[in-house]
């Protein structure tokens, strides 16, 4: 998909910022700016690399300002705010569009100087290229400089006065790191130039760190000789390289076009899904395998992400060798039948507080099997599977266990072992601690996958698997139904929390396997429908709720309290269409309908990073996107429903 952007999209620079770009390089390094080329967050710079993949974060380029010398005025395109407004860049004056297809290109003219400048970054290397076309109407001699603002600074930290940078004609090195530069314009050295007052706008509305650092003592510099047109281009990379700007451009195009026809999607914005899912499909060193980054600028990999958004950004993208790879990754670090929920970096061992993770991996292989058809990775998985299980039947750590009715129990004291997690010290705003709901629908839909390849394979205890699969369904029924709403409890605890109206039971009905009744599904559908819908994303919990809080914002203590509260989330919507169509048979009329609401996607493609979907978004009825700007499962559960509508025949328009 083309993103196109015009200067009524920046008729402030605060307004110009709202957008930005992403792009990445498998190894969990990233390119990332706004669209009018500012830093707008801490997070955003030019070349964040991956040292360690995929989360051993390094700022090394912030940005790059060009700066033109006609002759009698010097120009800079430089946009940027800067603390107390004074001192603000407004480059995008000259700037006359912007578009993402699917890399980053600014449109500028300056005095009769045409500019045309594109950002891309290389697969499977820490390289990011600035490329220019540049064109002179004027009648005199135009001098163009590049001038590189760097930090060589680990992610989240800042340089400071006395770090110092040297410079040769093939590498900048500074603080250990060193990155090399190919240019075909002429290097010179500047004045020193310390910049310790960038301003943050999206880091101050969070309530994080909101003042940047830069430094500058270079340049690459250009001269255009009247109704001269010429290319130029500045590539940084970790290793040296010999690759030409060509072909680091045709590589990266022709892997993209691979991808979407690898996934035989053909609607116009589920290929371009595919495209965004790729961006969070990154490589664990550590592992040697494959794995999901969350979420860009905060998130690293995590067990319960990943199991979620594997089933869209990978297996509905028919990448089946990623596929495998992930599982494998974490199928080798199972302990006591719970995969990891999160791979801290170093010698420090995995993390293991998550009920759902091991669940999702069950349900994932299945999802994989319908896609791939590959029986011998269900049987390689199988043991994994079956650990799982009875771990979970005779109780593992974090009190996950299965209790005398079949369901599954979990979590105590200040464990948040569901995806709503948050907890702030001694406070648990959503603790679900006893039977959540989302977690037995999984439960059961893995008994049912497992007595189903047990006799695929002859692997296990089919009849075992099903008997048990009965009391768990029986008592699902009796104890979650709450008739008064016509939906699901949230959980069975005991407590005030049971009965809120929840996001969480759309899974009961979204899971190939579900134990409801179809009036009951239908019933759950249509209350999520009227509580939590929003064409962006579910809402966490339903405004009529007296704990409902629609704001995301402000300090920790306060994004934490609203964080499963009231906030639209991305990825539950996937949920909803998929139930939604399963209660309706799969209509050509639901259909129809669920294509309508998906086109309303494209406005939030449009909104915060371009091309992607953000893991929340704020107010009850969301406009404006919070949180992580792009989201590995927010894309990937949408991009299942592409999926599930083209595996349908009949649909027009797809």
């Amino acid at each position: 998909m083309d993103f196109r952007y015009g200067k009524n999209d920046w008729k402030t620079l605060r307004r110009g910022q709202e957008n930005c770009y992403l792009l990445t390089n498998r190894k969990g390094g990233y390119s990332s700016m706004s669209m009018v080329g500012s830093c707008a967050r801490n997070e955003h710079v030019l070349l964040m690399a991956s040292v360690k993949a995929p989360n051993t974060w390094v700022q090394l380029v912030a940005k790059m300002e060009e700066v033109i010398a006609f002759k009698d005025k010097v120009v800079s395109l430089a946009a940027q705010e800067h603390v107390g407004y004074l001192s603000n860049q407004e480059g995008q004056r000259y700037l006359d569009g912007f578009s993402v297809d699917p890399f980053p290109r600014w449109s500028y003219l300056v005095e009769g100087l045409e500019m045309e400048k594109s950002v891309i970054m290389a697969y499977e290397e820490n390289l990011v290229m600035v490329r220019y076309r540049m064109e002179n109407h004027t009648t005199d001699n135009v001098v163009v400089r590049l001038r590189p603002w760097l930090r060589f600074t680990p992610k989240g930290t800042m340089p400071v006065k006395g770090q110092v940078f040297e410079v040769t004609g093939e590498a900048v090195k500074s603080n250990g790191y060193q990155l090399f530069h190919r240019t075909d314009g002429r290097l010179e050295m500047e004045e020193e130039v310390w910049k310790e007052d960038l301003y943050f706008e999206d880091d101050a509305r969070d309530g994080r760190e909101a003042i940047g650092t830069i430094f500058s003592n270079h340049s690459f510099v250009y001269e255009l000789m009247p109704g001269e047109e010429r290319e130029a281009h500045v590539i940084y990379s970790l290793d040296r390289g010999t690759q030409e700007p060509d072909e680091i451009v045709e590589e990266e195009l022709s892997r993209l076009r691979r991808l979407q026809e690898q996934s035989g999607l053909r609607s116009r914005m589920g290929r371009h899904l595919v495209t965004a899912a790729d961006r969070f499909v990154v490589d664990r060193e550590s592992t040697g395998g494959r794995t999901i980054i969350a979420g860009y600028p905060f998130f690293g990999d995590w067990g319960r992400d990943t199991m979620i958004a594997v089933m869209g950004c990978c297996i509905a993208a028919g990448r089946k060798d990623d596929t495998e790879s992930i599982f494998r990754t974490f199928m080798t670090y199972v302990r006591r039948g719970i995969m990891p929920n999160m791979f801290p970096e170093g010698d420090l061992p995995p993390m293991y507080n998550t009920v759902d993770a091991s669940l999702l991996f069950i349900y994932a292989v299945y999802t994989y099997y319908l896609e791939f058809e590959d029986l011998d990775f269900v049987r390689e998985a199988m043991p994994v599977m079956m650990e799982i299980v009875e771990w979970y039947k005779k109780g593992t750590d974090f009190r996950i266990r299965m209790e005398e009715d079949g369901l599954i129990s979990a979590g105590e004291g200040y464990d948040q072992v569901t995806w709503m997690d948050v907890r702030i010290k001694d406070v648990l705003p959503t603790p679900r601690h006893g039977k959540p709901v989302e977690i037995n629908a999984y439960w059961y839909n893995d008994l049912k996958v497992m007595e189903w390849f047990s006799k695929l394979t002859g692997l296990g205890d089919a009849s075992a698997y099903g008997t048990l699969s009965e009391k768990v369904k029986v008592s699902f029924n009796e104890k979650f139904w709450n008739e008064e709403k016509g939906c699901l409890r949230d959980v069975v605890s005991g407590t005030s929390s049971d009965n809120q109206i929840r996001c969480n039971q759309i899974w009961a009905v979204s899971v190939p396997f579900g134990m409801l009744d179809k009036a009951r599904e239908r019933q759950v559908v249509e209350t999520v429908y009227t509580h939590l819908y929003t064409p962006y994303g579910l809402r966490s919990l339903s405004p009529e709720d007296a704990e409902f809080r629609p704001s995301y914002g402000g300090l920790l203590w306060d994004r934490d309290l609203s964080y499963h509260q009231g906030t639209v989330w991305g990825f539950p919507l996937g949920g909803y269409y998929l139930a939604y169509l399963k209660v309706n048979g799969y209509s050509r009329t639901s259909m129809e309908r669920v294509k309508r609401q998906l086109d309303m996607l494209e406005g939030t493609l449009r909104e915060g990073c371009i091309g992607q979907i953000a893991e929340i978004f704020d107010e009850e009825d969301p406009s404006t996107s919070r949180g992580c700007f792009a989201q590995a499962w927010s894309v990937g559960e949408l991009l299942r429903v592409f999926k599930a509508l083209e595996h349908i025949p009949g649909v027009p328009g797809w």
